[in-house]
C-alpha cells in the first residue's frame, strides 16, 4: 500500500515522502495516528501545495543538525564510573548514559541515535561514539571513561566511630539503672 508521510517517521522517511508499507501497518498504526495519508491524486496535490513549507523545515533541521554536530565534536564527555584495579567497570556506559550526559550539557539526543561500539563500554579509556543526527549527518562524540574518585579510608573510619558511640551510650545507661535501685534502698 502506498502512503504519503504527514510527519517524519524514523523507519520510513520524512514528511512528504511517498512510501510503500504493509496494509495492516498503515491501517492499524499510521492512519489512525494521522502520520500518513493514502497516495492518491488529491493527497499528492495537497502535499505539493505544502512542498515549500516542507523544504523550509528540512533546511532548518539540517542546519540544526550541523550546529549540533559542531557542539558534539567540540567537547569531550567525561564519565566517572566505579572501576576495579584492572580498569574494568562495575557496570557499563550505555547509550542511555551518554544521552543523559549530553542532556546535562544542553544537547538533546535520543539514546537510539547514539551508536556505542559493542553496545556498551565496560573498561576505562577514551572512545569514539557515533551520533546520528539528521539525514546523513553524523557526529563523532569523544567519551572518556575515568575511575570514580571514591576514597575508602574515610568510610572505614566513619563506621567504627558509629559503633563506638552506641556501646558508650549503652554502658552509661546501665550504671544509672544500677545506681537507681541502690539509692531507693537507701531511702527505705
Amino acid at each position: 500500500m502506498k502512503v504519503i508521510l504527514n510527519v517524519d517517521v524514523a523507519t520510513l522517511g520524512e514528511e512528504g515522502d511517498i512510501c510503500e508499507v504493509k496494509p495492516g501497518y498503515a491501517r492499524n498504526y499510521l492512519l489512525p495516528r494521522g502520520m500518513v495519508m493514502l497516495d492518491n491524486a488529491q493527497n499528492r496535490a495537497l502535499i505539493e501545495s505544502r512542498r515549500s513549507d516542507i523544504e523550509k523545515r528540512r533546511k532548518q533541521k539540517a542546519d540544526a543538525a550541523r550546529s549540533q554536530k559542531e557542539k558534539i565534536e567540540a567537547d569531550t564527555v567525561v564519565i566517572a564510573m566505579p572501576a576495579g584495579e584492572n580498569g574494568r567497570l562495575f557496570g557499563s556506559v550505555t547509550a542511555a548514559t551518554l544521552s543523559e550526559q549530553l542532556g546535562k550539557a544542553g544537547l538533546s539526543v535520543e539514546k537510539k541515535h547514539i551508536d556505542v561500539p559493542e553496545k556498551t563500554i565496560k573498561t576505562l579509556g577514551t572512545y569514539k561514539v557515533r551520533v546520528k543526527l539528521y539525514a546523513d549527518e553524523e557526529a563523532q562524540l569523544t567519551v572518556q571513561v575515568v575511575a570514580a574518585g571514591k576514597n575508602p579510608a574515610p568510610e572505614a573510619e566513619a563506621k567504627p566511630a558509629v559503633q563506638e558511640e552506641a556501646p558508650a551510650a549503652a554502658s552509661e545507661a546501665e550504671p544509672e539503672a544500677a545506681v537507681t535501685p541502690e539509692s531507693e534502698s537507701d531511702n527505705d
